[in-house]
């Protein structure tokens, strides 16, 4: 699997590789108001793909502090134990089953 893997790598960089040898030609971007941007095609397509991924990330930058936000009030909102408590011991808990947290799935009692 790991080979398989490092396989997939390579072919993904090669192919990228050649995309960018095939793309040198220099192409010619229009902006507004007369401006423009000469650059090789595959620099043009590299930058036009990380300005999308940037204002995708922008987008979902308020979503995710929404996220977080409610993520810290519930975790506060959980009750927090006082103060620590020394573990009940098996004999202890044998002798009074009522002592035992309540909160746990207790074991049948039946005598066996």
């Amino acid at each position: 699997m790991k080979y398989l893997l490092w396989l997939l790598k390579a072919a993904i960089f090669f192919t990228l590789f050649a995309f960018a040898l095939n793309n040198q030609q220099d192409a010619t971007v229009y902006f507004f108001f007369g401006t423009q941007w000469t650059a090789p095609a595959v620099l043009i397509v590299l930058t036009a793909f990380a300005l999308g991924v940037a204002v995708g990330v922008l987008g979902m930058v308020p979503r995710w502090w929404r996220h977080r936000s409610a993520a810290r009030r519930a975790h506060q909102a959980l009750p927090h134990p006082a103060a620590p408590t020394a573990a009940p011991t098996a004999a202890s808990a044998a002798a009074s089953p009522a002592a035992a947290d309540p909160a746990l799935p207790q074991p049948p009692i039946h005598g066996i």
